[in-house]
């Protein structure tokens, strides 16, 4: 018997369909002749919590840092041992396995952990399943492959799975507990290798804004007049010219009104400069997950959660591709599926899609069909199987809209256009002119409503020669001011996930770091935005959904060295990821740097270091900064074994007594005095109205909880 294991229902369902025999049903699985299919529900074992390595560990101490499993263990999820149970019985049972996971390194690695977990023997294939139709179904199936040569795409996943732990599990801990320690309440830090810099993008964002000073300015635009037409032109001051700033900015408009009183006293000028370029846009690429995202959130206004979830929908309805794909190129041998695919799309009712498809021309070819770019995925288009629009929820209409756009746009040809460039000389000042031609308008006709026609479009440049003559006629003073950045949607923020080479603090990474794909992948980025924002760290501002941080994100970031707060060595870590996945590097070496990483930001946070934190002087265990009923003390963290407290006042005189020190009565704000009395040294207020009393702890006031009753005898 042949057993295949799929990642999710709905793909064991569709996988089912295709093979042959007849199909019954049964719990947790669905017989199909003398062959099975069975499905997890995506992670069925997850990560074992630190206190299943250690009981010790469900308390959170510093001392217990590094918390470094020396052998990692796995436990079924609560929610998943009956489907376990059905897995493990069929694979007990089969001649042989076929892995039916996501093709990605997150779905090959949580099939693979099953069959490692039960210790499988047996004989494993991969079926790779990008689409969920029959005619990809079947061709996979065709064309099933050994499990072992996807080693890699596993140690991958295993890699990013470990390190988020490692760096999850201890650095929440450790900045936690030193963020309470310095008084911050019961506060929790979710620290993640990608979830700590997104937030920190936010956080300093917000920043830039709140200090933003915009530079006001002024421009000079002159209309001059040529025998083919007017051209209007921007004066270009020169380096020396007075009130100009290092950007080139006149901030002067004394400045302006001198050169257009010049400019009316010596009108006449001449074409110094005339540059024409042909220029051609090649047609945008199909999308992937992360561009599916951001166009749907800046049109739209949808969250990436929420395009996620309904990309997922449509491929379960069989109507698009795989959608957590990172590849914007598709395969060779599904250009033949255009004529069915554009067909289709021509019975598509709303809006101009229909048309477009119908004037696509399926002769051409375009760079997005390149087998070499493509990764364990392609990009996310249309299938075979007719979609009509009316089955569709409204967010679903407009997502499959977004990719079927994208998909017809591949059929039209270059945008093509002339740009031109005119410097004018007039009165010794130079003007600078730009035009811009549309001559072949192509695959950009399908996205021409959406954006906004410049000047430069609206009124095209006449035909000029160098050395023409041209007469100033006209001219104004605009008044400018610098922009701040923009602030960031959940769509940017994704964005900004994706292309993370632009917010690294190192520059000299750029370069390096530009082909990386960016922080996360794409099924997780959304999920990292939507945990911030129900965590309250990001909270959402006003209609278009801008992001700003909560109170606690500026407290979490501000305690944080900059080596979590910036992306530079999360990026590097997703490169080295994505070299794994290749098999260029070593899961081994991989983890091994990750403790390396790990250890230096413990001792960043004072973990194990002796200066770190306050020592109990009976113990010699971290004293706790504790708030009770009468105030802030600090207690020993190795209560109850030890029950040593001082005050907040005096824990820095606790190893040093200083006898002059007045201590302040945290009940009626009196003085505390010093006593001897028949149960030894203890301290009382001076204050006759208050009884406070508290027991004497090395020379200075401990805790109040030891407090006497009023008549007691001293």
């Amino acid at each position: 018997m042949k057993v295949f294991i799929a990642e999710k229902p709905s793909m064991a369902r569709e996988l089912a369909k295709c093979l042959p025999g007849r199909m019954r049903r049964e719990k947790g699985w669905i017989q199909c002749g003398d062959d099975a299919v069975t499905w997890a529900y995506g992670h069925i074992l997850q990560q074992a919590e630190p206190q299943a390595y250690n009981p010790k560990y469900a308390y959170w101490r510093r001392e217990d840092l590094p918390i470094i499993p020396d052998r990692w263990q796995l436990l079924v999820s609560p929610g998943s041992k009956e489907q376990f149970a059905v897995i493990k019985a069929l694979i007990e049972k089969a001649d042989s396995i076929v892995h039916a996971g996501d093709p990605d390194r997150e779905g090959q690695l949580l099939i693979d952990e099953i069959l490692e977990f039960v210790g499988n023997t047996k004989p494993v294939e991969r079926i790779l399943l990008n689409a969920l139709d029959e005619k990809s179904i079947h061709e996979a199936l065709r064309n099933l492959k050994n499990n072992k040569t996807f080693c890699h795409l596993k140690d991958s996943a295993l890699a990013r799975s470990r390190a988020d732990w490692l760096i999850g599990m201890n650095l929440s801990r450790a900045y936690t507990l030193a963020a309470r320690a310095q008084g911050h309440g019961k506060v929790t830090f979710p620290i993640g290798r990608v979830k700590t810099p997104t937030l920190a993008l936010v956080v300093r964002r917000q920043r830039e804004l709140e200090n933003f000073t915009p530079v006001h300015y002024v421009i000079l635009k002159a209309v001059f007049t040529h025998k083919n037409g007017p051209i209007s032109a921007q004066w270009k001051p020169r380096d020396t010219q007075a009130g100009v700033d290092a950007e080139g900015r006149c901030l002067s408009a004394a400045s302006v009104q001198a050169v257009m009183r010049k400019l009316q006293e010596q009108p006449h000028g001449v074409i110094e400069e005339r540059k024409k370029t042909k220029k051609k846009e090649m047609p945008c690429l199909p999308l992937s997950l992360s561009a599916l995202q951001v166009a749907a959130g800046k049109r739209y206004g949808y969250k990436p959660q929420e395009v996620l979830e309904t990309a997922q929908q449509l491929y379960e309805r069989k109507l698009t591709t795989y959608p957590r794909s990172d590849c914007a190129y598709l395969p060779r041998n599904q250009f033949g599926d255009r004529h069915k695919i554009l067909a289709d799309l021509q019975a598509w009712h709303g809006g101009s899609l229909g048309q477009w498809a119908a004037n696509a021309d399926a002769s051409l070819c375009s760079r997005a069909w390149n087998d070499s770019k493509i990764t364990a995925h392609h990009a996310i288009i249309p299938t075979t199987v007719r979609c009509r629009a009316e089955t569709l929820t409204p967010i679903q209409q407009r997502i499959y809209y977004l990719i079927a756009q994208a998909y017809v746009a591949q059929f039209y040809p270059p945008h093509e256009y002339e740009q031109t460039r005119l410097v004018i000389r007039c009165a010794e000042e130079l003007f600078v002119a730009h035009g811009k031609t549309v001559t072949v308008p192509g695959w950009k006709i399908l996205y021409e409503s959406e954006k906004k026609a410049d000047e430069s479009e609206k009124q095209p440049l006449p035909q000029v020669r160098k050395g023409d003559n041209v007469v100033y006629t006209d001219g104004r003073m605009e008044e400018k001011a610098t922009k701040p950045p923009a602030r960031f949607t959940a769509a940017g923020l994704l964005a900004a996930m994706k292309e993370i080479y632009k917010y690294v603090k190192d520059e000299s990474l750029k370069k390096t770091l530009k082909d990386v794909q960016g922080i996360g992948t794409e099924a997780t980025r959304a999920t990292i935005i939507k945990e911030l924002m129900e965590r309250k760290f990001l909270l959402e501002e006003g209609k278009k959904g801008y992001l700003v941080p909560g109170p606690q994100a500026y407290v979490l970031i501000d305690s944080l060295p900059e080596t979590l707060s910036y992306p530079d060595e999360t990026a590097i870590w997703e490169e080295r990821l994505h070299q794994i996945s290749l098999g260029k590097e070593k899961l081994a070496t991989f983890l091994a740097d990750q403790i390396a990483f790990l250890q230096r930001l413990l001792a960043s946070a004072g973990v194990g270091t002796a200066s770190a934190a306050r020592k109990c002087p009976v113990c010699g265990a971290v004293l706790r900064l504790r708030h009770g009923k009468f105030g802030a003390f600090y207690g020993c963290s190795a209560y109850p074994s030890c029950r040593y407290t001082t005050t907040a006042a005096a824990s820095s005189a606790a190893s040093r007594p200083d006898r002059n020190t007045e201590y302040i009565c945290p009940q009626c704000q009196g003085t505390l005095q010093r006593k001897n009395g028949p149960y030894g040294i203890f301290w009382a207020c001076n204050q006759p109205s208050c009884r406070f009393t508290v027991k004497d702890i090395h020379g200075v006031p401990g805790i109040y909880e030891e407090r006497r009753p009023a008549d007691a005898k001293r």
